[in-house]
This record gives structure tokens, sequence and C-alpha cells, in this order.
């Protein structure tokens, strides 16, 4: 998994990367321009902040979350070999806002309003997420955020346990994927299938033209 952001107007010219979710204890190491997050418990790196990025890569004009291909991904491990650090980024082109298909909804075992839902996505994938959307429905084909996702406010998407259930991703609203003109109500995107075919990418331009007023 390889995560970056990129916002210089907010953070100067700094590329963050994730690798790993938050641990509760954390800790750094600076060595040249590359700060790296590590969890203070297992050593596991967690992320590495590269300062002054423009040097390193001139081609960073995304504001928010980037999408590193592979070329610029070898250019960072070999900034981080040279500062000294192990080159332990992976490049990651897997989408993580897919059209997802409910193949199963059953009922949270400690809630009144929780689903557990078993979602299809692409590469063959089922994905268990627990949902509290009042309209999500077996059959539909919805839009998930997938762990690793980013966002558009920021948020990361993580594994997590709603009332002791694993869930893996998030079923979205179109305001939470901040949609042109999405609807303010409680409840998640449900999509017509002959339009986003399940298991693919969600296609965000498509998307922005579903509220056109």
């Amino acid at each position: 998994m390889l995560i970056a952001s990129y916002n210089p107007t907010q953070m100067g010219d700094v590329l963050l990367t994730m690798v790993r979710p938050e641990a509760a204890a954390q800790a750094t190491e600076q060595k040249g321009r590359i700060v790296r997050i590590f969890n203070a418990e297992n050593n596991e790196t967690l992320g590495f902040n590269f300062f002054d990025v423009s040097e390193i890569l001139a081609d960073l004009a995304v504001k928010g979350q980037v999408f590193l291909d592979q070329a610029q991904v070898e250019t960072l491990n070999q900034a981080l070999q040279t500062a000294g650090f192990e080159p332990e980024l992976v490049f990651d082109d897997e989408p993580k806002f897919v059209v997802g298909y409910v193949a199963e909804l059953t009922e949270h075992p400690d809630s009144d309003h929780l689903h557990i839902a078993k979602i299809e996505v692409d590469n063959d994938q089922t994905l268990q997420i627990v949902c509290g959307a009042p309209n999500i429905e077996a059959g539909q084909n919805v839009v998930v955020a997938k762990v690793g996702a980013m966002m558009p406010n920021g948020a990361m998407i993580w594994p997590g346990k709603l009332r002791g259930v694993d869930s893996y991703g998030m079923v979205c609203a179109a305001r939470e994927l901040e949609l042109p003109n999405a609807p303010k109500k409680r409840g998640i995107l449900v999509l017509d299938p002959a339009e986003f075919a399940a298991r693919t990418a969600f296609d965000f331009e498509k998307g922005a033209k579903l509220f056109t007023a």
C-alpha cells in the first residue's frame, strides 16, 4: 500500500507518504531532507515525509492525493537509499474508489441500525463492510472506498471494527464523495448498473454529472 499527499499551500514543498495505518506509539528519524515515521513498538515503517520534494520529483502539480506512477516511486526509493533509508516504497496502482456489488446483507448482531455487507469489488475481491445507511440493500451497485483510499476531505480509510465486527472499507454517500449538487440527506449513493458496471473503478467524471441542476 502506498498513499501520497501533496499540498504546498498548507504544508509547503513536502510530499507525505503512508504505507501503514497510524500506530498508538509513533516515533520519527530524519536523514537529510527525509523523515521516516515508524511504529515505536516494532519499528515498522508507517510512512516518509519528503521535504523539498520538487527537487526530487519536478512534476508534482496535484493538490491533495497524488497517484504516483512507477517511475516516480523508483525515484523516491533512490532518494531513500541515498539518504540511508531502506527503499521500501511499493508501486500501487489498484483503484481505491470502486463500484461494488452488494452480494449479501445481514443485520449486525449488536446494533439495531448497522448492517454487515459482503460486497464484490475489483480483482475478484469480496469485502466485508459494516454500513449504517438506511437505504442499503442487497443487489445494489454502490461506491466503495477501499482500505487505503483518501476521501475528498482528507480522511483516510483503514481497517476497523464497528461494534466488534471487522470492516474493510466504506460504502459512500454522494456528499462524502463531494459530487456536485449531491443531496444532503442521509443515505449511500446507489448507482444504475447500466451506467456504472460493478467490480470496476468508479468514474468520478461521470459521477460529477449525476446531480446536474
